[in-house]
Order: C-alpha cells, then sequence, then structure tokens
C-alpha cells in the first residue's frame, strides 16, 4: 500500500471516530496556498481544525511529535484562510487538533489544542 493511500485510510479513520465522539464534520481537505487541512470538524461550540499523522512504528518519533512548528504556522495561515472564506464560523472559539495513528499497532490518539494560533 502506497503512503497516499494509507494517509487518506487514517484521515477516514479519524473523522469516523472523532463523528463517534461527537465531532460534526465541516470539510475534508481544504487547501489554500500556505496549505492543507486534513479535517475540518465542529466539536460543540468550537471550530476544530484537525491533523491527522500516521506512522507505521515511532521508531523515529510520534506522528503528533511530527507536527513541528514550521507545520503548525503553515495550518494556521490555512485556518485564516477557512476563517475568511467562510465567515460564518469566524465567531465560533478555535482549537487546532492532532490525531495520531501508530500503524504498528492500530492506535488513535487524539490531541485537544495540540498547539495554539499564537
Amino acid at each position: 500500500m502506497d503512503t497516499r493511500t494509507r494517509g487518506r485510510e487514517a484521515e477516514e479513520r479519524a473523522r469516523r471516530y472523532l463523528a463517534a465522539h461527537g465531532c460534526k464534520l465541516l470539510c475534508c481537505n481544504y487547501r489554500s496556498r500556505r496549505g492543507e487541512i486534513d479535517l475540518v470538524m465542529q466539536d460543540r461550540d468550537s471550530l476544530v481544525f484537525i491533523e491527522v499523522r500516521y506512522r507505521h512504528s515511532a521508531d523515529f518519533g510520534s506522528a503528533a511529535e511530527s507536527v513541528d512548528r514550521h507545520k503548525q504556522a503553515r495550518l494556521v495561515a490555512c485556518a485564516r484562510h477557512y476563517l475568511q472564506a467562510h465567515p460564518r464560523y469566524a465567531q465560533l472559539p478555535c482549537r487546532f487538533d492532532v490525531v495520531s495513528v501508530n500503524g504498528s499497532d492500530g492506535s488513535l490518539d487524539w490531541i485537544r489544542n495540540a498547539f495554539d494560533a499564537g
């Protein structure tokens, strides 16, 4: 299985997991010139921008650890673009979550408020 297929499967698994925990899907793979947000969901009264990371193993760090400052900055810029394009959500509190999918044991870890936009 190639990397893109694994990535799509991880995103779909994360989407199902989050939906089962009460999140409502608004958008998948939102793209702007600054990057891409895997999932945009609403969790109660909050707008949530979600980065899904898959790692076959944690030998070189966890999937969540791979969301470095550079990636965070790109996600924040893309989220700002999303809010400009969808002003009806601009008044909601926003947060950035990371869903880490571990390929070796199939575990999934949802990290709420993984980082700040600041």
